[in-house]
């Protein structure tokens, strides 16, 4: 039996009732025992709340359950800190709004095995709260992930969430997340793209499923298309980051390509009353971000904008 070789990070910033789902979640994991080493709660928030929820669940976990503390608010900050509080070769990330099914673990490494790659993603089933309306098949999509039915390399990357990584090579340095994704996201879209750069390679395991829990504030069409926006930003971003011109030029093109005709489309489906309209917008969304790509139209989700909605929040109540 291989010696234990892979910690879960979980990064969380003020979420108490999710985060003990997922860490729950890590705990009821079959069929890689002897693999697991410790699991990591990266507290994002200043006042260090997670760190009571850490201690209530320390005697529930099969391993070491590791509390350390990110306090400056931001998505690459919080991942960061997770990966100096372990020395694994392996790296499994899981957000705290996730919980992963029993075999996801297993399931993961059985891809990395059977791929070779650098970076394993699995499948996400998105959950919207009941209530939430005509879009909720539309905003189900948005939140999960689909992939092959197979284990396999993949030439393209996903998301973070629900991800092993090879921490020798998907994870150089010491601070590997790009801290100036900290507000905005997209910290996995920058470390992935160098990673390819660098011919590193993609996995995609079939059965290491996730479910993601959106909350009510993010389960809105507006909040997606939002997303779907920024989402747009990136192949214009990472192109005017390189000093590609061309290519920024070639991306604005089919942003407003994009744009016009997802847009139309969304106009017609939206007069004639249908649900598709939802897929349509989101299409138009990320042609818009395509054309809109400048830093002055990056809109901010993590870090001290959800900080400071929680505040709002906890101050109402």
């Amino acid at each position: 039996m291989s010696a234990p070789d892979v910690a879960v990070v979980i990064p969380t910033l003020r979420r108490p009732d999710e985060l003990t789902r997922a860490l729950r979640s890590i705990f009821a994991q079959q069929g890689a025992e002897g693999r697991l080493r410790e699991i990591i709660v990266a507290d994002n928030d200043p006042e260090a709340s997670a760190r009571k929820t850490v201690e209530a669940l320390t005697s529930e976990s099969p391993v070491p359950l590791i509390w350390t503390h990110a306090p400056r608010p931001g998505v690459a900050t919080a991942r960061n800190t997770g990966l100096t509080a372990t020395q694994a070769p392996l790296i499994a990330f899981l957000d705290d709004d996730e919980a992963a099914s029993s075999g996801w673990l297993a399931a993961l490494l059985r891809g990395q095995a059977a791929t070779g790659a650098d970076a394993v993603f699995g499948p996400i089933q998105g959950r919207v709260p009941d209530g939430t309306g005509w879009a909720s098949p539309y905003l189900e999509r948005f939140f999960g992930r689909e992939g092959p039915e197979h284990d396999q390399q993949i030439e393209e990357p996903y998301g973070c969430g629900n991800a092993l990584l090879v921490r020798a090579t998907a994870l150089p340095g010491d601070a590997p997340f790009h801290v100036g994704s900290d507000q905005i996201g997209g910290e996995d879209d920058v470390l992935f793209a160098a990673l390819k750069a660098r011919g590193g390679r993609f996995g995609w395991a079939a059965d290491a499923w996730v479910e993601e829990f959106a909350p009510p504030h993010r389960a809105t069409l507006r909040y997606a298309l939002t997303r779907a926006f920024a989402y747009g930003q990136g192949p214009s971003q990472t192109a005017a980051e390189a000093r590609d011109g061309l290519n920024v030029g070639r991306w604005m093109i089919i942003g407003v390509a994009q744009t016009l005709v997802w847009g139309a489309a969304a106009l017609v489906l939206t007069l004639l009353g249908r649900d598709s309209r939802a897929q349509m917008a989101d299409r138009a969304a990320r042609g818009l971000g395509k054309v809109l790509w400048m830093k002055s139209f990056e809109p901010r989700f993590y870090g001290q904008r959800e900080l400071d909605r929680l505040n709002r929040q906890r101050a109402s109540s």
